[in-house]
């Protein structure tokens, strides 16, 4: 029988489906159910569920503290069935002024600090709401939203809050969804304030017309935003943009030309001890040259200092590099990313999210009037039946005493109501004094007066416009730049000039000796080191090139493919061992190798060719290259090498071949070119190119011989023009047809 039952309850469904249908719905409870804001009261069900317990705790501004242990067991017992890390978490974050802009907890003990420093466990701190946490949730008593039932049934929540401030915008808020995720920046809420009462007065407004109010974000700490209007407009426009943040700082003059640097403000979400941690490490690894040190002298305000090297030193320049190697300069990626008054995921601009708050708080003031109106004639209500009673008091005292049935008699003798009737006969004698009825009709008065005053909100939208902007002035005066709270935070400045940072303002400057193998390993070693030792190869692996140079120069290198490359010789491993793969560095074809190596310099004139001995002169603009690809030079034919790459240090050239034949002609005979296969250096029959050299026709060209260096300057034997066979080279010429080995 059990087993039948079983049958019945086992269902044959495909695991593909399946998963998907769970898992669109664990993805829709993440979205609606924990990682998107509201984006009516800019609350997240746990953050809404946290105001409300609080609130029930009656932990408002005047009250006393309780202890975070407190709220969080009512929180998670009540409302919020999820951890009590996640909850005490939300309300550690909403006590910090340095994350959130308008606090919606103040905390009293531990609760963390901008160098990352954790807060206290929850047993030893205490929490109570701030005012701007009580404007939130101004009107929750007076049926302004509607209320749900808990997870267990047992106890009532808000859906949303009433949200008299605009809490999204004021305080953004980020959030991580399945395949979405929002990130919304604070702003100044006396801006968002002002953007408010424009819209209402001009509903058809351009997002530009609004951001002449809401300026930009308003950070918590501080900081210099960088954008232009354009960009601003542009990302309030389609609800999606960066913004960068730059430390703000300032140049403290010490005396006798010297000075120091002195950040005040840091960028959001930046912790503080970390980025002096990696400040602190650039400067130990010797990427700082222009800083001679760092300390951290904050106490309630930040103050970094930060000491230059010397008082030549550019401050300007020494900031500029900061901001490109370190979180002094950071970029707030907005995506506002909201769940929208029907609940559905949207990512909305400014003008949108506006439109939505000032929907709601319509929505709120009418349910708002329309309870207050109830009230007010269940009351008037009540007090004309007191009228009637006063101005026929001694006959309803007849009746009350002689009358078995009072009740009905009172109804069909004064036509009273049901609640009319019942008030007078809980009505207290001392009540019946003369001073009484006085009290009852002036409030009568006051209750019809105000009656008519809400009839009329009620029938005008005009009216409820022009009450909504009353309460936005209010909110204003409250939270706005005249309070302390309220004042603007970051400040705007114009997009900084791209200052070139020098190699020297990154790397210091070093003597170095670069080493580069046959098989294309390099390293480098500290010190100039003479060209002419012998320096360790692995197994069956020799010297190409050895150089002289510096860590802030770039060094070029020129492969058989006809590519140039460069790499920064600060990043040239040093050391003992054999270096790495020079490949390692750019990104050299399969078959590809290293023919040439040499230092960068600006003016310099070089002469590339191939072993066939076509070439041409390039200077030195066209063989620096933007990626690890290189950049393609020299042309080449099939079955053809580049092989030379010799710096133009004269007017003349003397090229050999394999047949050892010399030819000297005159260096303007050789175009200067950017790109191409160039032209015949030298003819040649069944043999290649075998060495180049540039010189000045005064000093002759020189050349290796036994007992020395043979310098020739009887040049015309062998001189002539290009693309000519040329003559024997000289008695004593090296066996390799190398001028130097």
């Amino acid at each position: 029988m059990e087993e039948e039952i079983l049958d019945e309850r086992i269902l044959d469904v495909k695991l593909k489906e399946e998963l998907s249908k769970r898992y669109l719905s664990y993805a829709m409870s993440t979205i609606v159910a924990r990682s998107l804001p509201d984006v009516r009261d800019g609350l997240k069900p746990v953050h809404r569920r946290l105001m409300y317990a609080m609130r029930q705790l009656k932990l408002d501004p005047k009250s006393g503290f309780k202890k975070c242990a407190r709220v969080v067991g009512d929180v998670i017992g009540k409302y919020h069935p999820h951890g009590d890390s996640a909850v005490y978490g939300a309300i550690v974050r909403l006590a910090q002024d340095f994350s959130v802009r308008y606090p919606l907890v103040d905390g009293q003990g531990n609760f963390g600090n901008i160098d990352g420093d954790g807060a206290a466990a929850m047993r030893y701190t205490e929490a109570r709401l701030t005012d701007f946490a009580i404007a939130l949730m101004e009107g929750l008593n007076e049926n302004c939203v509607d209320f749900m039932d808990t997870y267990d049934g047992e106890e009532q929540e808000p859906v949303v809050m009433p949200a008299a401030v605009p809490n999204l915008l004021c305080n953004g808020t980020s959030g991580i969804a399945v395949g979405m995720a929002t990130n919304i920046p604070p702003h100044n809420l006396d801006e968002v304030a002002n953007a408010l009462l424009y819209l209402i007065k001009n509903p058809e407004c351009d997002i530009k017309d609004l951001v002449k109010y809401v300026k930009g974000p308003d950070f918590p700490t501080g900081g210099l935003i960088i954008a232009d209007q354009q960009a601003i407009i542009d990302a309030y426009t389609f609800g999606k943009g960066y913004f960068r943040i730059r430390a703000k700082w300032e140049k403290e003059e010490l005396g006798h030309g010297q000075y120091q640097i002195i950040i005040t403000e840091i960028p959001y979400q930046v912790v503080k001890s970390k980025l002096i941690e990696k400040i602190a490490q650039l400067l130990e690894d010797k990427k700082l040259p222009l800083l001679a040190d760092i300390r951290d002298e904050s106490a309630q305000d930040i103050r970094i200092v930060l000491e230059p090297k010397n008082r030549t030193v550019n401050a300007e320049l020494l900031m500029e590099h900061l901001f490109k190697q370190t979180e002094l300069e950071t970029r707030f990626a907005m995506n506002m990313n909201v769940l929208s008054s029907d609940g559905v995921p949207k990512v909305m601009s400014l003008k949108e999210v506006l439109k939505e708050y000032l929907d709601h708080r319509h929505k709120v003031l009418i349910r708002k009037s329309e309870y207050r109106l109830n009230k007010i004639l269940a009351r008037l209500e009540i007090l004309s039946g007191y009228l009637v009673a006063y101005l026929n008091l001694d006959e309803v005292i007849r009746i009350i005493r002689e009358e078995d049935d009072s009740k009905s008699v009172l109804m069909s003798t004064f036509n009273l109501t049901d609640n009319q009737a019942e008030a007078i006969l809980n009505m207290k004698l001392r009540n019946l004094r003369k001073l009484e009825e006085d009290e009852i009709r002036a409030e009568f008065d006051e209750l019809t007066q105000e009656k008519e005053s809400l009839e009329s909100l009620l029938g005008s939208e005009t009216l409820r416009l022009e009450k909504l902007s009353e309460e936005f002035n209010h909110m204003k005066e409250k939270f706005g730049k005249k309070t302390p709270l309220g004042k603007r935070k970051s400040q705007f400045a114009d997009m900084p000039e791209d200052i070139d940072v020098p190699m020297e303002a990154m790397v210091e400057k070093e003597p170095i000796t670069i080493i580069l193998s046959q098989k294309g390993w390099i390293r480098s070693m500290k010190g100039y080191i003479p060209l002419t030792d012998e320096f360790k190869f692995k197994e069956d692996d020799s010297l190409l090139s050895v150089i002289h140079a510096y860590t802030t120069d770039k060094i070029i290198l020129f492969d058989t493919s006809g590519k140039f490359f460069n790499i920064n010789a600060s990043e040239i491993p040093s050391g003992r061992g054999f270096g790495q793969p020079v490949r390692l560095m750019a990104d050299l074809g399969v078959t590809d190798n290293v023919c040439s190596m040499f230092v960068f310099e600006k003016g310099a004139k070089y002469i590339v060719s191939s072993d066939y001995g076509h070439g041409f002169v390039i200077d030195e603009t066209h063989i620096i290259a933007q990626t690890r690809n290189g950049r393609k030079i020299l042309n080449l034919a099939d079955g053809e090498t580049a092989c030379f790459c010799k710096k133009v240090t004269g007017d003349m050239v003397a090229v050999v071949g394999e047949n050892r034949k010399l030819l000297i002609f005159k260096l303007e005979e050789i175009p200067t070119m950017a790109r191409g296969r160039g032209v015949a250096l030298q003819k040649y029959k069944d043999c290649k190119l075998s060495d180049i050299q540039v010189f000045k026709e005064e000093e002759g060209f020189c050349y290796n011989r036994s007992g020395g260096v043979a310098n020739e300057k009887e040049l015309l034997a062998w001189l002539g023009h290009r693309a000519q066979v040329g003559r024997l080279v000289p008695f004593g010429f090296p066996k390799n047809n190398k001028f130097f080995k």
